[in-house]
């Protein structure tokens, strides 16, 4: 096999606790995972050199060590001892710096994709120990469906399957820094603590409107009052018919989940109209 293709798919947050702080100043966290449609595209070509190329149609991208696909191809390469390098098109569809695993997502696609085009047949548990060496998002991208996150988030429980429902999902035109949104969190003045046990529970009962009402992302307590304009795609979902609404990850993408298909095809019209969100896709649930 000299060359592969692969879908690196999105994630959001059903529900995101912070639950504590150790002292290398990582978080422990609690959250409910899920893997959506939306995703970057990658065709991974393998190269006599002894390079990794990255070309992207996103043009403010890094595409040298600062990428995490690059970090990630040569991680591979160097605990596998490979001779050659790889050369990998990244068309780029999730938003960036928006709270989605967008760059983890790349990074273990890159992990797969390189284990696939080298023949390693690494197993899936072994390349998600590997992950984490990049990222805390990268072992669930890699895993993907619906799981509960803890640990820094490298610790993974599946879930039942989220049930099938209509997603929107909404970026406003600012970027995000997942480290100062964490940093600037005080956990011990955390008072409302999302019910991920709840979250769970309906999930196992199929009861999407159940599930809906307890979600909760104790993050927003930092990134809403710095963006207000997350607050204001929330309400603009929910007055537009969604379920609920909610940042997912460290922000500032706003998920909406809507019970029919027309309700959040209008509502992705709207926003699009109102102009606060750049990005606005609709999506569906992706279980593997």
């Amino acid at each position: 096999m000299d060359s592969i293709r692969l879908k690196a798919r999105a994630k959001i947050n059903l529900g995101l606790d912070v639950i504590g702080r150790r002292e290398n100043g990582y978080h422990d966290v609690r959250m409910v995972m899920q893997t959506v449609g939306l995703y970057d595209r990658l065709i991974m070509t393998k190269i006599k050199e002894d390079d990794i190329r990255i070309r992207t149609n996103i043009g403010f991208l890094p595409v040298n060590e600062n990428n995490l696909i690059y970090k990630a191809a040569m991680l591979m390469k160097n605990r596998y001892g490979l001779s050659g390098g790889v050369e990998v098109d990244l068309n780029k569809f999730i938003p960036v710096a928006a709270g989605m695993a967008g760059g983890s997502s790349d990074a273990a696609s890159t992990l797969v994709g390189m284990s696939r085009l080298y023949g390693l047949n690494v197993p899936e548990r072994e390349l998600m120990k590997i992950g984490v060496e990049i990222g805390a998002d990268v072992p669930y991208c890699i895993m993907r469906g619906t799981a509960l996150a803890e640990g820094i988030g490298e610790k993974l429980t599946r879930l039942p399957d989220m049930p099938d429902c209509n997603i929107l999902i909404a970026k406003p035109a600012v970027n995000v820094s997942t480290r100062t949104v964490y940093e600037s969190l005080d956990s011990t003045e955390v008072v409302n603590h999302p019910d991920i046990d709840g979250i769970i529970e309906a999930i196992k009962a199929a009861d999407i409107e159940l599930m809906a009402s307890r979600m909760g992302n104790v993050l927003e307590s930092v990134t809403i009052p710095l963006y207000p304009v997350i607050d204001s795609i929330k309400k603009d979902m929910m007055n537009c018919g969604a379920i609920n609404a909610m940042m997912s990850g460290s922000g500032p993408t706003v998920f909406g989940i809507f019970r029919d298909e027309e309700s959040m095809i209008e509502c992705q019209k709207f926003l699009r109209a109102k102009g606060e969100a750049r990005q606005v896709y609709t999506t569906e649930v992706f279980n593997p």
